[in-house]
């Protein structure tokens, strides 16, 4: 059997998506003849934790973890206020505030690639240690925080042990880089420190073919797309809303307001009122001020229904309760690589998503080959409201229902399956 030692920020208690990923990586690693070691730190600031988490952790797994040292204690007392009202699900972001803009001057500039960047070296002196009387044939960094890629580029140097990438997003082609308020010196260090790491590795993972396509622009050396995915569950089947439900499942911020979404929806409550006695929205999860704003605006705020943050299993059966299912992202062009976690959760709801974002994005592809939705651009507003009108219809004569397709090629255990194969490639060579 094979050893691989993985080397990660996000684990539980941690809630989200991130997580996620390696959590169900490592549980089903064993299975295809690999052995996974954690590598996590040990006083990690977490700003989602979902308890729930922790039992899924596999019991026979070894996690090390190393203290870490971050600079949030000052950012913590600073957002006290804001922290409160997240716990509410509703996040009062003041973006524009003299101080946050500071903080993110100083996040871009004085941290790079990230604020997780002192870990670094004291986890490479650790780890060296270790891997001397506990040999690995692989070690994977996982990022964001892609501070722990220059980890992994480090012991590959100076053990010579085989190193895979995992981009779980983009480097410096993320959505938010350009908010870092980067001088010409920080984004050149990005640049460069992102062209080093694409070009040390032994093989890159990403997680959307758009990525894959940037990177290969960069480097030479071999990139595999395996993207998220969903873990089948026991829930059992639940009963609809009566009402007609939109559901909006995790954090929904001011970047992602769907204002045409919006429109369409008073619009449509306007013209028909039998639409606006049934309609009704659901958002479980961390939501800005921004976004509560607009939907009051448009004068839906009697239909809309905050549940705050909930714990993954009741994510998952409010996926299962609703009659459309809404996937949001931020409509530009650095979003069209970004495929939420939610989406793949949404494949096994069973129920029909309505996506928004840019032209060209890659859940698109998605949702044609499991047949299980639809992608419209952002200021589409006749597509966005010919198929609400379509779902609303189907309600209505009790009849909208989903046929999915080949969504078991996005199960983690098939995902793991995929990362094992290329595990044992890589060290084989």
């Amino acid at each position: 059997m094979k050893k691989v030692l993985i080397i990660c920020y996000y684990w539980p208690p941690a809630g989200g998506p991130g997580v996620q990923r390696w959590l169900k990586f490592v549980t089903y690693l064993n299975k295809f003849g690999i052995e996974p070691t954690v590598y996590i730190p040990e006083n990690p600031n977490y700003p989602i934790i979902d308890e729930d988490l922790v039992n899924e952790v596999p019991k026979d797994i070894t996690v090390l973890k190393f203290p870490i040292k971050e600079p949030y204690s000052a950012a913590k007392f600073i957002s006290k206020k804001k922290t409160k009202t997240i716990s509410k699900g509703i996040i009062d972001a003041k973006n524009k505030s003299i101080i946050n803009s500071l903080l993110l001057f100083v996040r871009g500039n004085f941290f790079i690639p990230d604020a997780r960047v002192a870990w670094v070296k004291p986890s490479v002196t650790y780890l060296e240690n270790y891997l001397k009387d506990n040999p690995q044939d692989a070690i994977i960094t996982t990022g964001p925080p892609h501070s722990l890629h220059l980890i992994g580029q480090k012991l590959q140097k100076t053990i010579g042990v085989k190193w895979i990438a995992d981009f779980r997003d983009p480097w410096t082609t993320i959505h938010y880089h350009k908010s870092l308020q980067l001088l010409k010196i920080s984004a050149n260090k990005h640049k460069r420190l992102e062209r080093e790491v694409l070009n040390s590795a032994d093989h890159i993972i990403v997680t959307s073919p758009t990525t894959k396509r940037e990177f290969k622009q960069i480097t030479t050396k071999p990139i595999s797309v395996i993207t998220n995915g969903f873990e089948p569950d026991n829930i059992k089947q639940q009963i609809l809303s009566s009402k007609f439900t939109l559901a909006h499942i995790g954090s929904l911020l001011t970047e992602r307001n769907p204002i045409n979404l919006w429109r369409v929806l008073a619009e449509m409550c306007q013209e028909d009122k039998c639409f606006a006695t049934d309609l009704q929205l659901i958002f479980a999860g961390a939501i800005s001020e921004e976004v509560v704003n607009s939907i009051k605006e448009y004068g839906l705020s009697t239909r809309a229904v905050y549940k705050g943050y909930v714990s993954h299993t009741e994510a998952k059966i409010f996926q299962r309760t609703s009659q459309v299912l809404l996937l949001l992202e931020i409509d530009s062009p650095e979003t069209k690589a970004i495929i939420p976690g939610k989406l793949f959760e949404y494949l096994q709801a069973n129920r029909p998503i309505v996506a928004l974002g840019p032209k060209g994005s890659d859940i698109n592809n998605i949702l044609k080959t499991t047949n299980t939705g639809v992608f419209i651009s952002s200021n589409e507003e006749e597509n966005i409201k010919a198929i609400i009108t379509k779902h609303y219809k189907a309600y209505k004569a009790d009849n909208l229902v989903l046929n999915n397709t080949n969504i078991s090629a996005y199960t983690r255990e098939t995902l793991t399956e995929n990362l094992a194969k290329l595990i044992n490639d890589v060290t084989l060579k």
